[in-house]
């Protein structure tokens, strides 16, 4: 039995991935912990029984770390490394170097975001392993960006020195030099795929949700076909016009498509209806049973939406914001899976004719099969679960097929 130690940063979109992969190693016996600035979201998504080990830190949107709403593309990335990933990791140091006295992995688990994971493994001389829960440097999206590499890599040296507490400290924390598991394929990254050293493909890591009782299931139209409109849970403060030209162009359509809106800001209490029967607006949606009866999925593009979507062959329409969203918005048109509009300017007239096409034309849905085979022959939760074993005993992972 080995002892595994996920290290998290509070945000939804990067834990759930590493639940379905703790609850793997844990049903093979492993001891499995977990270090957290929100212990509390954790313990939501993970399960009330999880073992978590509280450190401090900033939690994104909140004050201190709420980005100005018009930030976009580089600005936006600076913003988000300076005000919140850095100091993320340097306040969330302390608790990890804790919780791994305390609890002895054998590995940590380092989210690709939570630089603390590896930069204190590897002070500690205990293996670890990183969790990409986004793909975005994993495709060569900043190949040709050498201004923003070097920036980063300015940053990431002043972290190690305030970090690492050791000038043997020379690790990437992005980048663990014994195992990266990446939570999709080449399938939908693309040509510019890592598929060398210890990068390994495995596929989205999809896992049992609690699925809630209040979700309005009887109310879903066999008839029409379904479209689910989501921004994900850290987008509602620069929503509000978009997912208003959603309601107009869906509405438009009323005829033949039923939509379910997640609006987890309230921002369009205003316009809507409990009883309405064309748009179903709910503050939050059980996204991985409602896929398995959409259609169609609108987003902005994040990876876990994205991936969940193709996961069960689901074309998108994707309308990118800021951070990795555009790199995958890319992938996903790339792959044929999708069509991208501007989230900024989008009109009803354009989504329209944009939800229209990944409904009726059928090469969307085809390439959205071709990458959900993709994902599924990959091995998903347990693929990622036997290379981290391996790397528990020291054994190198397998290469993958």
């Amino acid at each position: 039995m080995s002892g595994f130690l996920f290290v998290v940063p509070p945000l939804v979109g990067h834990i759930n991935p590493a639940v379905g992969v703790a609850a793997e190693l844990a049903g093979h016996g492993h001891r499995v912990a977990w270090a957290c600035a929100d212990p509390a979201l954790v313990l939501r998504l993970a399960g009330a029984g999880a073992e978590v080990f509280p450190c401090a830190g900033p939690v994104l949107g909140a004050d201190g770390a709420r980005r100005p709403p018009e930030l976009r593309g580089p600005q936006a990335l600076k913003f988000l490394w300076e005000w919140y990933l850095v100091p993320l990791a340097e306040a969330m140091a302390p608790g990890v170097r804790a919780a791994v006295e305390e609890f002895r992995p054998d590995v940590v688990v380092a989210d690709q975001q939570a630089f603390a994971g590896g930069l204190v493994a590897e002070s500690a001389g205990v293996r670890w392993a990183t969790s990409a829960t986004t793909t975005a440097e994993l495709g060569g999206a900043l190949a040709g960006l050498p201004g923003i590499t070097t920036w980063m890599e300015t940053c990431l040296e002043g972290l190690r020195a305030r970090v690492g507490g050791s000038p043997s400290v020379t690790a990437d924390p992005r980048f663990s030099p014994h195992l990266v598991l990446a939570f999709s394929t080449p399938e939908l990254v693309g040509a510019h795929a890592m598929t060398n050293g210890p990068v390994h493909w495995v596929g989205p890591s999809i896992a049992r949700r609690p699925a809630g009782s209040d979700f309005p299931w009887d109310r879903l139209d066999p008839a029409r076909a379904t479209v689910l409109v989501t921004l994900g849970t850290a987008n509602t403060d620069v929503g509000v016009r978009f997912l208003t030209e959603c309601l107009t162009a869906l509405r438009a359509r009323a005829d033949r498509v039923q939509a379910v809106v997640a609006d987890p800001g309230g921002v369009l209490a205003a316009q809507a209806d409990d009883d309405d029967k064309d748009v179903l607006v709910r503050a939050s949606v059980p996204q991985l049973p409602l896929l398995e009866r959409v259609d169609a999925v609108v987003c902005h593009a994040g990876h876990n939406t994205v991936c969940e979507a193709l996961w069960h062959g689901v074309p998108l329409v994707v309308a990118p914001i800021r951070d990795d969203q555009p790199v995958v918005a890319a992938q996903v048109t790339d792959a044929g899976a999708g069509v991208r509009v501007r989230f900024g300017r989008v009109t009803a007239a354009k989504l329209g004719a944009a939800i229209d096409a990944v409904l009726h034309e059928p090469g969307y849905r085809v390439a959205a099969d071709r990458v959900r085979t993709a994902f599924r022959a990959a091995g998903g939760t347990g693929a990622a679960a036997t290379h981290l074993e391996r790397l528990a005993t020291g054994a190198a992972p397998k290469e993958t097929p």
